[in-house]
């Protein structure tokens, strides 16, 4: 199903015409507006969430990289502060839980490997996945990013806890620490 069949599904045929500019993310990523379709928007966006989340609790997560690209992507689109959110993954690596476990400002957030290490025992997690935006900036990894993740895995090893990846999202781009070759 095209873009456009999938909006004039949810909003009409018309609405879908007048409204569609090329790109669903720019749809979705728009400001609040006060027209009687952004309902329909964002309940296209919500039905999008849920089956994205159902494909990547199906098994291994490694095994739908894709689905939960698309998933993270469609989580941050339009936040405007910087949050960490924490996947939880048992030891078949399939998804247990996802928590957004710190929200920060326009472009930081405080994380506490405490909390983390306390999250990851509360939900059984064998080995988890982060991911934090950057509302205001592009993919790359910070130097603070890098030193937080190290500090993290050393904090986590001792608990026998791995990273699987850290994920940064920035609009439509995302950045994973394995893909890039920080990983020690």
């Amino acid at each position: 199903m095209s873009n456009v069949e999938l909006l004039s599904a949810v909003i009409g045929k018309h609405a879908a015409q007048r409204v569609y500019q090329g790109s669903l993310v720019a749809l979705f990523n728009a400001p609040t507006n006060r027209s009687k379709h952004h309902r329909g928007l964002h309940a296209a966006r919500e039905l999008i969430r849920r089956a994205l989340a159902e494909s990547i609790c199906d098994g291994p997560i490694l095994c739908s990289s894709n689905a939960v690209r698309d998933y993270l992507r469609l989580h941050f689109l339009g936040q405007e502060h910087e949050s960490l959110v924490v996947l939880f993954l048992d030891c078949r690596q399939c998804l247990v839980a996802m928590e957004e476990l710190f929200r920060g400002t326009l472009d930081q957030t405080t994380v506490f490997p405490r909390e983390v290490v306390k999250r990851a025992l509360y939900w059984n997690a064998a080995a988890i996945m982060l991911v934090h935006n950057h509302p205001s900036g592009t993919a790359d990894p910070s130097f603070m990013d890098l030193h937080l993740t190290k500090a993290l895995a050393i904090v986590l090893e001792l608990v026998h806890v791995r990273i699987l990846d850290h994920f940064v999202v920035s609009g439509n781009s995302i950045s994973s620490f394995v893909e890039r070759g920080y990983w020690w």
